[in-house]
């Protein structure tokens, strides 16, 4: 295990504009593998602190095959195969009955799982849809990157969009990747936007700005159970740790007082991440076929 402390920095909350870079005192965390030997771990999330979803795609794009989506007991270490064969399942969400939603970007639709394993597609006919998640009701938000790295502009046809369990509504079009989404309890919806370097902000009232800006690669992003802290990777050096000269890393944005720090930097592919209730992290490393574990150090 290893202790991280880092440099944070100090950021404007509203505009998301870096004002200064110093080392200060930030939170300690040690990280811990608790699930290795996995085929391309993808998505991942929780059900209260004992309980991981997750999905692997050692086949992208290929029907039938060992894609699937698991479940990971904390406790034991016992990992569930939960569901097989669809071609690219990509993120994952837990709902509040402890249903599971999870975009499959190249078959274009998403699927949800009951508690007792019944499987169904809830949406059909979508456009490599990428990012999943929730709202308190269960709404579902996602995204769709039929043109990554294109915006509007150039003629992208990227969105953000919700199922409300009638109607598919877009929220916002013309970034050029937007490519995770998480939602608070009020209906603010955050996510990725990779290949621009920002992370979006749209609130229930539907005014869309930038809250950070000059990452590198953003891709995953999760939010504490008190939506004060948001959390997301960056994977600018995919595949590659930080030993040959990977940057890759997992960050934190306290949404109350604006400060930005690095939990962990150095996996070669942390991919998506996930908070449980009692704080600490987990994260997705895909290259590396691992699942890590961040515990937040106490009394330092």
């Amino acid at each position: 295990m290893r202790a991280i402390s880092k440099v944070v920095l100090c950021v404007a909350a509203a505009s998301g504009v870096v004002l200064s870079a110093r080392p200060v005192r930030a939170q300690e965390y040690q990280t811990r593998v608790v699930a290795s030997g996995l085929a391309r771990p993808v998505g991942i999330a929780l059900r209260g602190s004992g309980t991981i979803y997750f999905t692997l795609v050692p086949t992208p794009g290929v029907a039938g095959g060992a894609n699937s989506v698991n479940r990971l007991s904390l406790g034991s270490g016992a990992i569930t195969l939960l569901h097989q064969g669809e071609p690219e399942p990509t993120n994952i969400v837990v709902g509040r009955d402890g249903a599971l939603y999870w975009t499959c970007k190249s078959a274009g639709v998403i699927l949800r799982q009951t508690e007792d394993g019944t499987t169904t597609r809830l949406l059909v006919g979508l456009r490599q849809p990428s990012g999943i998640g929730l709202d308190r009701l269960d709404n579902v938000y996602f995204t769709e990157v039929p043109s990554p790295g294109v915006p509007g502009s150039a003629g992208g046809t990227n969105a953000v969009k919700l199922f409300d369990g009638v109607n598919t509504l877009t929220l916002h079009e013309g970034d050029p990747e937007p490519t995770d989404v998480v939602v608070d309890k009020e209906g603010t919806a955050y996510w990725t936007c990779k290949s621009a370097g920002v992370i979006l902000k749209r609130t229930p009232a539907g005014q869309v700005s930038v809250l950070l800006r000059g990452l590198s690669q953003p891709v995953g992003i999760a939010l504490d159970h008190r939506d004060e802290v948001l959390y997301f990777t960056e994977v600018p050096t995919p595949g590659v740790p930080a030993s040959r000269g990977g940057r890759n890393q997992v960050s934190a944005f306290n949404l109350v007082t604006g400060a930005r720090s690095v939990v962990d930097f150095g996996d070669p592919e942390p991919t998506d991440v996930a908070v449980a209730r009692n704080g600490k992290l987990y994260w997705t490393c895909t290259s590396a076929g691992v699942i890590v574990e961040a515990s937040p150090v106490r009394g330092r």
